[in-house]
């Protein structure tokens, strides 16, 4: 098996880097307010000269280390006092850079939030679409371009749409939609928007509208998405979380950039449902699986590391299940392209047209069973039966009738709502969510740019925070110029990501809402089911125990031993392709 973990010696070979590493962080974490001073430097020591050391020779307290401290109070003096400091943050920063820079992340790796061992799961269950079916990006041109001409054409839309096309890049998975405001914004963990991010049609609202709109910055409980990121019983806002809503997203932003273009009055809840409908209309009658199923290869990728899992998974001797919302004769299709004609022999339970969520909490449907023709048979299950396709039923006869039940169950899906909340939340299975956009921000943050610039950027942070207690004006005009300059690097490493939106994961600093769910429904998280090829069966997953607050940062597991991987250096070269 691959080795993907980096052992805390590698990092230790340079010890000198390692101690300034170390420094770094117990500087950007100071704790009591205490500054540690060095006679050389003010407040960090140098690892250039022989009698440097870590340990400083004398404490300031922060509120004490002023222009007086240092035998002077004029304002050149204090000044270049300041830029001294940050002159050195700076080069010992640089000094950081290249300890860092070679312990990339792997794209592969499998991310845990909670501590969970393969070797006590004995079933493994899967949704089908963006978990054992991974799709090109021709797929959501092709939605965008259906529900766009169904707008024209059934819902008299203007002409004028069809000067649109799908724009792959524009918006990304987890961001909130204000229906009668009809805004697109990313959220924040602690329900705050994350200002430069909100648009209206394919233009960003400036940071003072969206303050006056909302009252500052922070959206109420009462007015977010429900449980399922849904828009309903008053809830204003709509949360896309699935990767289908790509496509839908980017055409409500089409379909509002032309209104407003042209001067025309429309009603944005009317909009919303209409777009609604037709991104629906496209799956419920069936034009998109159709058209995939007519040019697979066009569609479909990663169907040889797909069939790798399932392989692995049956010749070990676990059960596996499948149950997705697609429709049968789509399912079977894209398996027999991925798999082969054998492919039902490998799952104990298939289950179509499950209607998840639903499926989790609606206890009223039974299973039917359907022939490989597509005829749906009127008895009554009394078991389910490996080889047989079933539709609909309900998760509360699915554990009468199998007995899978609690942790020995891992099931696997892309959207965190439909498919992992109530499984984790009411049941007790382990869940897995497919993250395919990690892949791609791993490479990114991989990059030498991304690394050196969020080194500067937690410096730089931390050096403001110590040095906000000098009030005088001298000291502020350089601050100032501080907090300019991390406004920019804040700036660039969102655009970095997406030019509108940023990360999936984080705002400037927090979380995003999506990651706040993500850690909440789902035990471990990965790019793709391949990962799973680079563990065996006996592999516990730990999650990095992340310090609070007010715990202290330096523990040996901060240096990612989990996630590291030396021998792979290959991929340095394709870190900036994206």
């Amino acid at each position: 098996m691959p080795t993907l973990s980096l052992p805390v010696s590698n990092l230790l070979r340079n010890k000198e880097s390692f101690k300034r590493l170390i420094a770094h962080f117990k500087y950007s974490h100071t704790r009591s307010g205490i500054w540690t001073v060095n006679a050389s430097t003010p407040w960090i020591s140098s690892s250039r000269g022989p009698k440097s050391a870590l340990v400083s020779r004398r404490q300031v307290p922060v509120g004490q280390l002023t222009a007086g401290n240092m035998s002077t109070s004029s304002r050149e003096d204090k000044t270049s006092w300041l830029w001294s400091v940050y002159n050195e943050t700076k080069q010992q920063t640089q000094d950081l850079i290249p300890v860092i820079s070679n312990n990339f992340v792997n794209p592969d790796t499998i991310f845990a939030n909670n501590q969970m061992s393969l070797q006590d799961i004995e079933i493994y269950g899967f949704d089908y679409d963006y978990t054992l079916a991974f799709y090109s990006s021709h797929l959501h041109t092709l939605i965008f371009n259906i529900a766009r001409d169904i707008l024209i054409d059934e819902h008299r839309y203007p002409e004028g749409l069809k000067e649109y096309d799908y724009m792959p890049n524009f918006v990304i998975r987890g961001l909130h939609y204000d229906v009668q405001k009809a805004l697109l914004m990313k959220i924040d963990a602690f329900h705050y928007i994350q200002l430069g991010t909100v648009y209206r049609g394919l233009n960003p609202v400036p940071e003072k509208e969206v303050i006056a709109m909302y009252e500052g910055s922070h959206v109420p409980l009462e007015i977010m998405s429900d449980f399922y990121g849904k828009s309903s019983q008053g809830h204003t806002m709509k949360q896309f979380m699935d990767i289908f809503s790509l496509p839908e997203m980017t055409l409500l932003s089409c379909v509002n950039d032309y209104f407003m273009k042209h001067n025309i009055d429309y009603e944005p809840v009317h909009l919303y449902k209409d777009v609604k409908e037709a991104i629906g209309d496209v799956h419920v009658r069936g034009i998109m699986y159709r058209a995939v199923e007519a040019d697979i290869e066009k569609y479909i990728c990663y169907g040889e590391q797909t069939h790798a899992v399932l392989r692995k998974l049956s010749k070990n001797g676990k059960k596996m299940f499948l149950i997705t919302n697609s429709p049968f004769d789509f399912v079977d299709r894209g398996m027999n392209y991925i798999v082969g004609k054998d492919w039902r022999d490998l799952f104990d339970v298939v289950i179509v047209q499950a209607d998840k969520p639903g499926f989790f909490n609606d206890r009223r449907k039974p299973f039917r069973r359907v022939t490989d023709k597509g005829v749906l048979l009127w008895d009554r299950i009394h078991h389910l039966e490996k080889g047989q396709i079933y539709k609909q039923g309900n998760l509360y006869e699915f554990l009468r009738l199998t007995g899978w039940r609690g942790s020995k169950v891992l099931y696997f899906g892309d959207h965190i709502y439909s498919d992992l909340a109530d499984l984790t939340l009411k049941h007790g299975w382990r869940t897995g969510a497919i993250i395919p956009e990690l892949r791609k921000e791993i490479k990114i943050m991989n990059t030498e740019e991304y690394v050196h610039t969020m080194t500067w950027l937690q410096a730089l942070t931390a050096l403001l925070e110590q040095m906000q207690v000098h009030q005088d004006p001298a000291s502020q005009t350089v601050i100032q110029q501080w907090i300019n300059e991390r406004e920019e690097m804040r700036l660039r490493t969102k655009d970095i990501f997406n030019a509108q939106f940023g990360s999936l994961f984080r705002t400037y600093h927090n979380p995003t809402y999506f990651s706040r769910r993500l850690s909440r429904f789902a035990d471990i998280y990965m790019a793709s089911l391949s990962c799973l090829l680079n563990y065996d069966l006996q592999h516990t997953f730990y999650p990095r125990r992340t310090p609070l607050q007010h715990e202290s940062p330096i523990w040996p597991e901060q240096t990612s031993t989990g996630a590291m991987n030396i021998p792979f250096q290959s991929h340095r070269t394709t870190t900036g392709s994206e």
